[in-house]
């Protein structure tokens, strides 16, 4: 048998499929570990992301039954012209008309009527309970929002937050002839006045007395419409007077206070006709008032 020749730099065909055959092998290899390189740095990554706070849900999940939540003998003092009715009358008008609403779990409402020999009482019970749907948000200050947004349609300003006072700046002793540094920052001579009427100069103007004839402010009774204390987290009461039909008067007070996520507004109003007195607005106020406080211990139970 005849032996093949060699030739130098040739190499065998079967040598050159198996290193091609670990060459693919090796790649296929190398593929896998950066796949899965990536892969754990993804999880890693997702892992280490800090998840957004979630505001707390309010307080309240559900509502009372307004018509039922005022007392008869409340009613009756609210409605003087109920003690002129016959009982089924009476029983009727006490009963009162519920809102409608499409939830009764988010508002819910009631009305009562009564009319007198001078005029009309109207009571009138809105109870709200506000959901915020965005989840940084919680209810309560959801709620706070549209509170803050009926006090001021009352005309009731809302209080300012104080800015921190500033420190003065400290006053080192100077020599005669030096200059020292005023509370404002500007540069003051020694000895010299620090303002006009210190040496006897004029009174700068806008200071000093009003001139005569100017206005004073106008006097307060104590029933305009303000913030009330005591009530829920935060209330106020407004009272407004305006005329009817012909010469009779209308008095409305309404007082709305916020517990947590709930609002609640009580409508007071008292319309009188003829030559009747306009209604009284202590006597009002004072009713509307004992009403919420009345409600907000049921909001308590």
């Amino acid at each position: 048998m005849q032996r093949k020749r060699y030739s130098p730099g040739r190499v065998p065909g079967t040598l050159l499929g198996l290193g091609a055959g670990l060459a693919v092998v090796a790649g296929a290899l190398t593929g896998c570990s950066a796949a899965d390189t990536a892969e754990d740095v993804t999880v890693d990554a997702k892992a280490g992301a800090a998840a957004a706070p979630v505001a707390p849900p309010g307080r309240y999940r559900t509502l009372f039954e307004p018509c039922g939540a005022v007392p008869q003998a409340t009613l009756r003092d609210l409605l003087p012209g109920t003690a002129a009715l016959t009982d089924v009358e009476r029983a009727a008008v006490l009963r009162g008309t519920a809102a409608v609403t499409y939830d009764t779990d988010r508002r819910v409402g009631c009305a009562w009527t009564a009319d007198s020999g001078n005029g009309t009482h109207r009571l009138v019970l809105d109870v709200e309970r506000v959901v915020s749907y965005d989840p940084t948000v919680s209810d309560a200050a959801r709620a706070q929002e549209v509170y803050t947004r009926k006090q001021l349609a009352a005309g009731i300003a809302v209080p300012e937050t104080p800015a921190p006072t500033p420190t003065a700046p400290t006053t080192a002793a100077t020599a005669s002839g030096a200059t020292k540094v005023s509370a404002t920052g500007a540069a003051t001579p020694t000895g010299a006045p620090s303002s006009p009427t210190a040496s006897g100069g004029a009174t700068p103007p806008g200071t000093g007395a009003p001139p005569a004839g100017t206005p004073s402010a106008p006097a307060t009774t104590g029933l305009e419409p303000r913030l009330l204390g005591g009530l829920g987290d935060i209330a106020f009461v407004g009272d407004t007077l305006g005329m009817t039909g012909g010469s009779g008067t209308q008095r409305v007070v309404s007082v709305v206070f916020r517990t947590s996520n709930v609002i609640v507004t009580v409508e007071y109003r008292q319309r009188t006709t003829g030559a009747a007195a306009a209604p009284d607005s202590k006597e009002l106020q004072d009713r509307a008032q004992n009403l919420a406080r009345l409600l907000a211990d049921r909001l308590e139970e």
